[in-house]
């Protein structure tokens, strides 16, 4: 497991180090006003969708169903099990694009209010919302093979779709000057991503031999079984959409570029998020299914016990970053072309809130497997519900006063009140078992930690004064000097904490003893 999981992880590397360079770009050419806030609009709607019937919902319910029947009952009664959900996943989608096509205006309204008071704002974010939302339905479907592909442990083409969206979107601005604008050509771009991810993931599915012919769905045990989970999973992932909902509106009643600065501020934050949390979670749920499927909830839980451990010690890092150094970070990142100082900082403020909450996201999908695994999707939703009802009262309370890093701010203490019930929950079920290894690596992060924070809070400083004194003075040789130290300091503070507690560094990916099955 810990091969597909640094397999995924590289990858998710790949695509976030091109998102990377998609966003810059994206900031550069339309920096942080009006064209930038209505097609980060534009943008969200089909990605909100996108969560709730497709990656969230979707992967709760299919892949341990799916798993479950590759497990019992063989290779072709899972294809057709496949096949139906593709025809019903397909038919739903159809309709709610047609649905968004027709009513656009009034959506756009619904989630962006603030944008009424312009008419230019309103008008392109309207235009640029039909040009995206087709994306949903090719993501959507991109879902399920993905779904499919990882319950046959094979990770690599869907680890590797988002690397389309960002490569055809670079692509699509390249050429704005053959657009009306710049927002029209990014949302071009968007919605030819979707038909480009598609493709890949057919030809993977066809070359692995688990692509399924679209079936008439029949209501059969496998398809009940599915429902039965889906809708739980649908009102759990709508709880957390109804989160990032409220950000769309309540930003929309920001002054112009506020949406924006989340926005910029959120694919920073995203990245350790993609590339480790929503990795692990990717691998874990599939490898959890298989095992509690097979009689061996041992494995299952120690499985997820070297996963959140790993998540812990490589998400450690970014939480500090984001907490210390954040200015730094979204200077050195965006500040070119349309993109100001002024604007890098709004939207700093904003990574700094969004970092409290950071090692509470990227645990969520670690600790939902407990449930999820087993075919529990209500316990999940219940919870979510919880954490969104906290959060949207939060951003009320927050959004005046603190402006846009207050929203952030709410999201972090959704995420973190998510995640402790989720992980309370699992160990009074015994569901989710924490191992003597994972609690010393934690203790072992925290010492790396409190000394990388102290790098990046007293070598600021420093770092720019060498920058200084060699004449190449600029936040991206600054952010450099200091990431380089603060990674040394960090990993020789794990290194020799873990050798004091006793972990031998050969232990530390922890899947090389394979656990005793449990009665």
């Amino acid at each position: 497991m810990i091969k597909s999981l640094l397999s995924v992880g590289g990858i998710t590397l790949l695509s976030r180090a091109t998102g990377f360079f998609r966003d810059v770009m994206l900031g550069a050419v339309l920096g942080a006003g009006l064209a930038a806030d209505a097609f980060v609009v534009a943008f969200r709607l089909p990605n909100h969708f996108r969560a709730i019937f497709g990656e969230g919902a979707f992967n709760a319910a299919y892949v341990p169903t799916y798993s479950g029947v590759l497990e019992k009952e063989g290779a072709a009664k899972a294809k057709v099990f496949s096949g139906q959900i593709f025809s019903l996943l397909l038919l739903s989608q159809i309709l709610v694009l047609g649905l968004a096509w027709a009513f656009t205006p009034e959506l756009v309204r619904l989630l962006a209010p603030g944008f009424a008071d312009d008419p230019q704002k309103f008008d392109l974010a309207v235009v640029l919302t039909r040009i995206t939302f087709p994306y949903l339905l090719c993501v959507t479907l991109v879902t399920l093979l993905s779904g499919t592909l990882n319950a046959h442990r094979r990770f690599v083409a869907a680890a590797f779709a988002p690397v389309l969206l960002n490569l055809s979107m670079m692509g699509a601005l390249a050429i704005a000057f053959l657009f009306p604008s710049a927002g029209h050509a990014a949302a071009a771009g968007v919605c030819a991503a979707g038909v480009a991810e598609l493709l890949l993931l057919l030809i993977a599915a066809r070359r692995a031999s688990v692509l399924a012919s679209p079936a008439r769905p029949r209501w059969t045990p496998d398809v009940r079984q599915f429902f039965k989970t889906v809708v739980p999973a649908v009102i759990g992932s709508a709880g957390v959409q109804i989160a990032i909902f409220a950000d769309t509106i309540i930003s929309s009643l920001l002054p112009t570029g506020g949406p924006s600065s989340i926005y910029y501020a959120d694919r920073i934050y995203q990245l350790p998020i993609g590339v480790i949390g929503i990795a692990a979670g990717t691998v874990l749920l599939p490898e959890m299914s298989r095992r509690f499927a097979a009689g061996d909830p041992g494995a299952a839980f120690h499985a997820q016990n070297r996963t959140m451990a790993i998540t812990i010690l490589l998400s450690a890092p970014f939480l500090v970053a984001f907490l210390t150094i954040p200015d730094l970070i979204m200077r050195a990142v965006f500040v070119r072309g349309a993109f100001t100082v002024q604007d890098a900082d709004a939207a700093a403020a904003v990574l700094a809130a969004y970092g409290f909450g950071l090692m509470a996201v990227v645990l969520i999908r670690s600790a939902v497997a407990s449930f999820q695994a087993q075919g529990d999707t209500t316990t999940p939703m219940l919870i979510s519900l919880t954490a969104v009802a906290v959060n949207v009262v939060l951003k009320m309370l927050l959004f005046r006063p603190l402006g846009a890093p207050g929203l952030a701010l709410a999201t972090a203490v959704g995420a973190w009140i998510n995640f402790g019930l989720l992980t309370l929950l699992a160990m009074r079920r015994g569901s989710m078992r924490v191992d003597p290894l994972t609690i010393r690596i934690g203790i072992a992060v925290a010492v790396g930690s409190v000394l990388l924070a102290g790098v990046a809070l007293f070598g600021q400083t420093l770092a720019a004064r060498l920058a200084a004194a060699s004449g190449l003075s600029h936040p991206i040789l600054d952010l450099t000097v200091l990431g380089a130290a603060g990674i040394a300091v960090y990993a020789g503070a794990t290194v020799a904490a873990l050798r004091l507690l006793g972990v031998p560094l050969s232990k530390l990916p922890g899947l090389r003893r394979k656990p005793q099955p449990t009665a």
